[in-house]
């Protein structure tokens, strides 16, 4: 039976060190950088106006604060339990795959801090105002910018 040596002979420096395996350490500024920065990421406050009026006609407004850029309406709407769908949607959403058209919100004021519409919305709202959404297509911010956006949730009971 051949043996294999599993062991390499490498060669040593006069000093003792293996010449290859010898990087000098370096210094990155990143870390510096980071450490130094205090500044928090641009943050959406979002408010959540309800389909129906309550009985003195006034609508109910509910309150979150998102950062820029990192979710879905939906998604948002969902952590902060809000109401999104309405009974038929309830029971028949595809959970935010853009599949069935549900999770319909109108965009009252900050449409310019929202992603521009999917094709799946270009699908589903055709005929819909350009103010509807797919709450589950809809990112809130872009990393960059902040500022507020106003919701009216379930518009189809408006009309």
């Amino acid at each position: 039976m051949a043996s294999m040596n599993l062991f390499t002979t490498i060669p040593l420096t006069a000093d003792g060190r293996n010449p290859t395996a010898y990087f000098p350490r370096r210094r990155t500024n990143s870390v510096a950088l980071a450490a130094t920065s205090q500044e928090s990421p641009p943050e959406i406050e979002l408010e959540f106006i309800a389909p129906k009026a309550e009985s003195e006609g006034r609508y109910a407004v509910e309150k979150a604060k998102a950062i820029s850029g990192e979710k879905l309406l939906r998604n948002i709407m969902s952590d902060n339990k809000i109401e999104l769908y309405a009974t038929y949607g309830k029971l028949m959403n595809c959970g935010g795959g853009g599949s069935c058209g549900t999770c319909i919100v109108e965009i009252i004021e900050g449409k310019d801090l929202l992603n521009e519409r999917t094709n799946t919305e270009l699908r589903y709202l055709k005929k819909k105002p350009e103010s509807w959404r797919l709450a589950c297509q809809t990112i809130v911010g872009n990393k960059e910018n902040s500022g507020k956006v106003v919701v009216q949730r379930i518009p189809q009971w408006k009309k």
